[in-house]
């Protein structure tokens, strides 16, 4: 089974895989937009033959829906019209700092991994390895 995640952006899409069997996420690519974030994200799901959908949901440190994570919940239960596989929503809280942290080594110099897969595609492993632990734990 192969899990996608998603970390949805307006001008780009970082996108990360992980499968049942290892259950580690890594990075896969960072998708320009072209068209409308719910045709790319679709396009994502379909090209990585996704099992299953992970988007990041961009609450506030409040954990308040914004307007940001309501447009996320709209192209999210679009996704589940148009896909026949489920889709889940993660908090994505901290992600893209956490991602910015993890690009850069020792001395501050970028690591080789992630500045080639970029911060979107590295956010997008977080949170897809925060959905993956979470189902872990639960398990």
């Amino acid at each position: 089974m192969r899990i996608i995640g998603l970390d949805l952006g307006q001008r780009r899409i970082g996108v990360a895989a992980a499968d049942e069997r290892t259950r580690v996420a890594i990075p896969v690519t960072t998708v320009v937009v072209t068209e409308s974030v719910v045709e790319a994200a679709g396009a994502i799901a379909r090209e990585q033959a996704a099992d299953e959908l992970v988007i990041g949901l961009p609450l506030s440190m409040s954990g308040a829906m914004g307007p940001q994570a309501q447009l996320v919940m709209q192209i999210a239960e679009e996704l589940r019209k148009r896909l026949a596989i489920p889709v889940h929503l993660w908090d994505e809280r901290l992600s893209s700092v956490q991602a910015g942290r993890s690009e850069h080594g020792p001395r501050g110099k970028k690591s080789t991994r992630t500045a080639v897969a970029g911060r979107d595609a590295a956010a997008a492993a977080i949170i897809l390895q925060a959905f993956i632990d979470s189902r872990r734990s639960t398990a």
